[in-house]
């Protein structure tokens, strides 16, 4: 089965030898920023695309692939497939739903850490030799413990989930809301649940972890940061399409909230003039970027590439492959 892959072989090789040998021939390679022309020539018999999340997969390179069967997200999210073009075309379109629900959790655990500890400017203060001062200003300023916060996550999927199993053992208070309750957390992790304006007004922390949607795009704008807790914590390590980067500019330079820590910011690659970028040095600060990498830790590239293998072997014998997400 012809397999065209948009993105580099390295990690491939790297992370999963046996199938990419298994695959010998029928593995064909193209750069990210290939045309749409370019990868179809390529692989033009290419039964299957494996991509990476945060590239397009159009209705155009869907038509120059008369025998693609399916789609493979590299990643969890899929909002850069044309859903409802593959639907059309009897294409399945797959993701790696909770593949790398364990390591976005720890990510997020980082980025809280970070913020309320700030580990940023502590390195800094150091480095520069200024460790007594930025001791001493702790000590009157004072810095929040992770245990002693209300943390409201948005979105209790797989990865809503991981990190509320990890924020419990900080001791810390979990609130959430979701489209739908999740009843079994409630009772196993004593997650609190709550809709969304009860959780904006009671969360220290408010982690975002839900998809990208037409409705979810652009959510945490003006209002939603302005109901936020004054001195709260905004965390994304969802897809920065969720918020109004100009919003939470502002929010930030208000001080209204205290600080954000990002994963992920749109539009990716971030792009210089993006106003979180070009803060004040005193909202700078408050900042706390990583560069969307919170979902790509060696085990779970690793555990999103077996899936993916997993699923091209299934329609190799005839079978539906698992996590189909545009109801093929």
């Amino acid at each position: 089965m012809k397999i065209l892959t948009i993105g580099g072989r390295d990690k491939y090789e790297r992370l999963d030898p046996e199938d990419l040998e298994r695959a010998g021939d029928s593995i064909v390679f193209v750069p990210r920023d290939a045309t749409v022309a370019e990868a179809a020539a390529a692989a033009p018999d290419a039964e299957v695309v494996f991509i990476d999340a945060i590239s397009p997969a159009t209705a155009e390179l869907m038509d120059a692939l008369p025998r693609l069967r399916m789609i493979c997200s590299e990643g969890v999210a899929y909002d850069k497939i044309d859903c409802a073009a593959a639907a059309e075309r009897g294409i399945y379109v797959t993701n790696n739903a909770g593949g790398n629900a364990g390591a976005v959790a720890e990510q997020a655990v980082l980025l809280m850490l970070g913020l309320l500890r700030r580990v940023v400017w502590g390195d800094a203060a150091v480095r520069a030799g200024r460790q007594i001062e930025a001791k001493t200003s702790v000590f009157a300023q004072g810095e929040d413990d992770l245990m002693d916060m209300t943390v409201g996550i948005v979105g209790m999927g797989a990865i809503g989930r991981a990190l509320a199993e990890r924020l419990t053992v900080f001791g810390t208070r979990v609130v959430y809301t979701s489209r739908h309750r999740k009843e079994d957390a409630e009772r196993e992790l004593g997650v609190e649940w709550t809709e969304l304006p009860d959780l904006l007004t009671a969360a220290d922390i408010v982690s975002l972890n839900c998809a990208v949607t037409p409705e979810t795009t652009g959510m945490v704008g003006e209002a939603f940061l302005a109901a936020m807790k004054k001195g709260s914590y905004l965390v994304n390590t969802a897809r920065g399409e969720l918020v109004d980067n100009e919003a939470l500019a502002q929010a930030l330079e208000s001080g209204h909230l205290a600080g954000a820590g990002l994963d992920t910011v749109a539009p990716e690659p971030v792009t210089s003039d993006n106003p979180l970028l070009n803060l004040s040095e005193t909202a700078a600060v408050r900042v706390l970027f990583s560069p969307h990498v919170g979902g790509i830790s060696t085990g779970a590239l690793r555990r999103l590439q077996r899936h993916m293998w997993e699923n091209v072997y299934a329609l190799e014998r005839g079978e539906r492959p698992t996590c189909v997400v545009n109801g093929v």
